[in-house]
């Protein structure tokens, strides 16, 4: 396969449908409305389903009526809109059916503004509808990467009947890069033993995530829960870069970690002893090789697009062992490289103590400087 010029949201769908998508409904808003867009010409070529619903909250529950007939089901929508379908979310992952969900996120709270953000990381990794349900999380770089973690999230969802979530910010959704399409997959159904696909010759199967007893609905938790074990002992990804010698470790995740590499190869440069770890499954997160990393870094700075979400992971797995410092920029701001590396070389001067609040350090630091 040769490679194309593609828009990062326009790959995403073309990825998905070659993934074999059958069906997907969605509604617009930006910065994520061409893959709507796209899959509203390309899904009736093919004989699949396309719909535009009425809103975000009729979308999803669209969603979970497919997704019941063990379809190959997907919607897309931006940081408020995929806020209305957190009740549908959390009704899916009560049925436990697979569906894949894709969030280019944006600047906020509430209607913030259409700029790149990564602010939905709580809501997406700890957050989301009501009850207890882990979920599968995927954060793309680059549009390549999007491409093929939307091909594994179908993969994943169908694997462990869970949601899998494709999170990436705006940037990542409008920029254009080369990438490479994968094979077109058949959208042939595969055959659930679970699936509401017609009850001719079998017993009727009913989908459902009411539980009145309170221990079947206790029952239904504790089997979640150990599905994710198998998830987080078989499905953490992440990227490694200048690590084997790295005194002090960056961790950033999507535009936040791709920023982040270019300074530390510029930090690299002036002989500092600095790598990255970029995760890409961001829930199963990678606690262990954090965990590891500890025994070798002095200090950990941990970088994002958003006031220090993941921050508080990064802090539980290093666990007062190691200093964690922070910086961010939130509300659509993207940060440029020389501002990750002055954080750099600030660290690599300045001890960073491990008593100290990083996100009240980062804040102070951000407020003197506008002053």
């Amino acid at each position: 396969m040769s490679r194309e010029l593609w828009k990062g949201n326009e790959a995403i769908a073309e990825a998905a449908v070659r993934a074999g998508l059958e069906a997907y409904f969605g509604y617009p808003i930006t910065p994520q409305t061409e893959i709507l867009e796209y899959l509203s010409r390309r899904m009736p070529k093919l004989g699949r389903a396309f719909l535009q619903a009425e809103s975000e909250l009729g979308a999803i529950n669209m969603v979970y009526g497919a997704a019941c007939t063990g379809a190959r089901v997907m919607s897309s929508s931006s940081s408020p809109g995929v806020s209305l379908m957190m009740e549908g979310l959390s009704y899916i992952a009560g049925t436990e059916v697979p569906a894949v969900l894709v969030n280019v996120m944006r600047g906020g709270p509430g209607l913030g503004n259409i700029a790149p953000a990564q602010g939905d990381y709580n809501q997406a990794v700890h957050g989301g509808g009501h009850g207890d349900y882990p979920r599968i999380v995927l954060a793309p770089a680059s549009v390549q990467e999007a491409i093929d973690l939307m091909a594994l999230s179908f993969d994943l969802a169908e694997k462990y009947r869970m949601i899998t979530m494709l999170i990436l910010d705006g940037s990542v959704g409008q920029m254009m890069e080369p990438a490479e399409m994968p094979e077109m997959r058949s959208p042939n159904r595969k055959k659930f033993d679970w699936a509401t696909d017609g009850a001719l010759n079998r017993d009727r199967r009913v989908l459902s995530s009411i539980y009145l007893d309170p221990l079947a609905e206790e029952q239904t938790n504790f089997r979640l829960m150990q599905r994710w074990k198998e998830v987080m002992a078989n499905e953490v990804r992440y990227k490694e870069y200048f690590l084997e010698d790295a005194e002090i470790v960056i961790v950033g995740f999507g535009t936040a970690g791709r920023v982040s590499l270019s300074a530390v190869r510029a930090a690299r440069e002036r002989g500092i002893k600095v790598g990255l770890l970029r995760p890409v499954t961001v829930s199963p997160f990678p606690y262990e090789v954090l965990d590891r990393l500890t025994g070798q870094a002095r200090t950990f700075l941990v970088v994002e697009m958003n006031t220090g979400q993941m921050l508080e992971d990064v802090r539980l797995a290093v666990r007062g062992r190691v200093p964690v410092a922070f910086y961010g920029r939130t509300g659509g701001v993207v940060p440029f490289p020389d501002e990750i590396l002055d954080e750099i070389q600030r660290i690599n001067t300045e001890p960073v103590s491990a008593e100290a609040d990083p996100r009240q350090s980062w804040l102070d630091r951000m407020t003197a400087i506008k002053a």
